[in-house]
């Protein structure tokens, strides 16, 4: 969607930066995605001009312009825990496993390819030297914007491309071998799991299709369906690094890794950080008093947890040990946040025994307000 964290090899300066091709998608719908550039021919074919008074075919290419930074609700300096942070945020809203949007997916998809670009140093350069357009106005790259950054084999029948197209074939994206053999590309997709799912492991049907080029250099959409196993004790933005499940080689090159994004789909009782969950524990004002020993759910069971005598609205009772698995041993923690819930309805009864409880007690909740009003003087 291994090893914790997502494998070191992803990490090293060897391995190629995801490709943006294919956009975030879900098991299971995936494949109602377009997760590959439109069929361009093979390399080798001749440009329209060269330096001695020939430009690119790119330079004839015409496309709608897509503002990426808009998409992601940023401005075009941001920086890139601000993109990181807004793509976060917005896929969570329109993702299509959750959002109630009616066009959530077509936003989800624009949200993922904007962030496949701009997260990218050397595509977002690569972009941000295409200038500023209106969304959706026809626009042509600068002549020499495919010298610069592109290697991508348009040929003069593919004039009428999409923005993604352009950042497909970014220089340096693919490793060669020996003797010609080029390495697949790396691509990821998005997999949203549930805090149960994430708890004790489970298994993901991913149905994709991935560009390849085929015997005549015509690259097309070939359709993969395999199962991913995400380990239990994933965590809400980890990258699992599924090995030779990319890219296909060319000429007898390795192919290209698959990586998972995983998130975790809102819970109606747990929230996550890392491996440790937090639940909100409601409690009647004489048990806060009091003390009391309750039950309280976890993803392993239901467990007895003892509350304190005193007991403060928004004190955190730690279970140890019962939160999300940790990659090698142990487990994170689970923390009960109290909540003080007064009843909706009470008894004549009931009134009488707060009115008695008013007149016995001393106890002045808001006794600091004058010394600290006080010392703001």
């Amino acid at each position: 969607m291994h090893a914790y964290p997502p494998t070191t090899a992803h990490n090293q300066t060897s391995t190629p930066a995801p490709d943006p091709v294919i956009e975030h998608a879900w098991p299971r719908a995936a494949k109602w995605y377009s997760i590959a550039p439109r069929p361009a021919r093979a390399p080798r074919l001749p440009a329209l001009f060269s330096l001695t008074g020939r430009i690119s075919l790119l330079a004839a290419a015409h496309m709608k312009y897509k503002d990426y930074y808009s998409a992601l609700g940023i401005e075009r300096g941001a920086t890139d825990e601000q993109i990181k942070k807004a793509y976060r945020r917005l896929a969570r809203k329109y993702h299509p496993d959750v959002s109630k949007e009616p066009d959530a997916e077509a936003k989800f998809k624009d949200i993922a390819e904007a962030y496949q670009t701009l997260k990218d140093p050397e595509k977002r350069a690569a972009y941000d030297q295409l200038g500023t357009h209106p969304p959706g106005e026809d626009f042509q790259p600068p002549p020499d914007w495919q010298q610069q950054y592109s290697s991508a084999p348009f040929s003069a029948e593919d004039l009428n491309l999409d923005l993604s197209d352009l950042f497909a074939h970014l220089r340096g994206e693919a490793r060669r071998g020996p003797r010609g053999a080029m390495r697949g590309r790396d691509f990821e997709v998005a997999v949203p799991i549930t805090i149960d799912e994430a708890y004790h492991g489970t298994q993901v049907e991913l149905d994709l299709n991935m560009p390849e080029y085929d015997q005549q250099g015509q690259l097309r959409r070939v359709p993969h369906a395999f199962t991913a196993r995400v380990p239990k004790g994933a965590t809400d933005g980890q990258r699992l690094r599924v090995p030779g499940k990319g890219g296909k080689g060319i000429n007898g090159g390795a192919n290209g890794d698959l990586y998972l994004n995983i998130s975790l789909r809102p819970h109606p009782l747990y929230r996550a950080n890392g491996h440790d969950l937090y639940l909100d524990l409601p409690l009647a004002p004489w048990e806060a008093a009091l003390g009391t020993s309750v039950e309280v759910p976890s993803p392993g069971g239901m467990l007895r947890l003892k509350v304190p005598a005193g007991t403060q609205a928004g004190r955190q009772l730690r279970l140890p040990g019962r939160g999300l698995p940790k990659p090698r041993e142990g487990h994170g923690d689970l923390y009960a946040i109290v909540q003080i819930v007064l009843p909706s309805v009470i008894t004549e009864h009931e009134r009488a025994l707060y009115q008695q409880l008013a007149a016995a007690s001393a106890f002045d909740p808001r006794a600091h307000f004058a010394s600290e009003a006080g010392h703001a003087r």
